[in-house]
């Protein structure tokens, strides 16, 4: 495993985000799809954020993504929600049909961190420090 680096630290922080059109509305497709993820890479690395994995279904976007330890990660959802909405929506006007109102996005999201160990064996590795074997 290929550790990220920085003049004190050491890390690897890997989250998994799903985005969702506003009401569900089934609006990507394999275009619409590549627009939204070169939005991604063109924004993410002013956050130090890169991206790993994209993919689509018709109504949502999941996100894996490598951050650094000081990676604004909320201001770079929003800010990536913002240009995303608003440039999709101009270069594919027939998106527009389908939203309700003007969002494209819902304004929740989930985001969830991921890693190599399960929450129960980094546990169990915590618990057992200091005890000889």
């Amino acid at each position: 495993m290929k550790l990220d680096s920085n003049a004190h630290s050491v890390f690897l922080l890997h989250y998994h985000l799903v985005l969702v059109v506003k009401y569900r509305r089934k609006v990507f497709d394999e275009d619409i799809s590549g627009r939204a993820k070169e939005i991604f890479e063109y924004i993410a690395p002013k956050y130090n954020i890169t991206l790993q994995e994209w993919n689509h279904d018709k109504d949502h976007v999941h996100i894996l993504f490598k951050a650094h330890p000081k990676s604004e990660i909320s201001k770079f959802i929003n800010a990536y929600k913002s240009a995303s909405s608003r440039l999709l929506k101009k270069e594919f006007p027939q998106i527009r049909k389908k939203l309700w109102k003007e969002s494209f996005w819902s304004q929740s999201f989930c985001l969830l961190t991921t890693g190599s160990a399960s929450v129960e064996v980094i546990k169990k590795y915590i618990e057992s420090q200091g005890e000889k074997n």
